[in-house]
């Protein structure tokens, strides 16, 4: 199939690893140009070579913490010059750290809610006065936490919620302008955020990290960890011309471990 994405103009932010690099390497090796993005310069200079051996896009980068918004707003400004426009805007950032409610200050809140939420608000908000003209796809990553909370991710609950909450009011809002917007829920992918939450699960169990990722695949039906190359895959189906009509919806991509409908 012709995902339509040759030429297509894309910005995968937190694309120097995990699933925001697969993300980006699918949407190469589709044709289109793509803008990545971190805080390391080094690892998105190394992340550039690998990804232009993929296919015949164009990959550049550009080092930004989207916490910061004069650093979005650069980011955003870089990509227009560089590529005239932007077609596709992929949101993701890291996830917050574990704990319960009584575990984290105002701070730690506070954290949580620029780099979760926050940063999605001002990315979008930067690119969308060259995305109205011609449409596009947003997607905005956010947890399968946001159909079933997580024990112990009280952070992430909390603020992946809000994202789908405002991804859902925004794919109404920018319909008129031909801007599909989706929300997509990872459950457990194997990155290296799934390895730090195995090992923290397995030293406040007293077990191994390897032990601890055989008991959480056993309560995933497929019985394994998703791999990052084919949560993207899907991603990118989202992100196509060939997606004309799914807007305002959630995707989750867990194995069928989410039991909510």
């Amino acid at each position: 199939m012709d995902l339509q994405l040759q030429g297509k103009k894309a910005l995968v932010i937190a694309s120097s690893q995990g699933l925001g690099k697969a993300i980006a390497a699918e949407l190469v090796k589709e044709g289109a140009d793509v803008m990545i993005s971190s805080r390391n310069d080094d690892k998105l200079e190394a992340v550039q070579q690998e990804l232009q051996q993929l296919g015949s896009g164009q990959i550049e980068y550009y080092a930004a913490d989207i916490t910061i918004p004069h650093e979005v707003e650069g980011l955003i400004r870089y990509t227009a010059e560089t590529f005239g426009r932007i077609d596709i805007l992929v949101n993701n950032a890291g996830g917050p750290p574990s704990g319960t409610f009584e575990s984290f200050t105002d701070e730690d809140w506070e954290k949580a809610f620029q780099l979760n939420l926050l940063s999605y608000v001002r990315t979008i908000r930067c690119a969308l006065p060259l995305m109205k003209e011609k449409g596009g796809h947003i997607v905005n990553l956010t947890s399968s936490s946001i159909k079933q909370p997580i024990p112990g991710l009280i952070l992430s609950n909390t603020f992946r919620t809000g994202v789908a909450g405002m991804s859902k009011t925004l794919s109404q809002e920018l319909a008129q302008y031909g801007i599909l917007v989706n929300t997509v829920a990872p459950g457990r992918i194997a990155t290296d955020r799934i390895k730090k939450l195995d090992e923290s699960k397995a030293k406040a169990k007293g077990i191994t990290a390897e032990e601890m990722k055989e008991q959480s695949q056993q309560e995933i039906p497929l019985g394994r960890y998703g791999e990052p190359e084919e949560f993207a895959k899907a991603v990118v189906f989202l992100l196509s011309g060939v997606n004309t009509y799914i807007t305002g919806s959630t995707l989750v991509i867990d194995g069928g471990l989410v039991e909510a409908l």
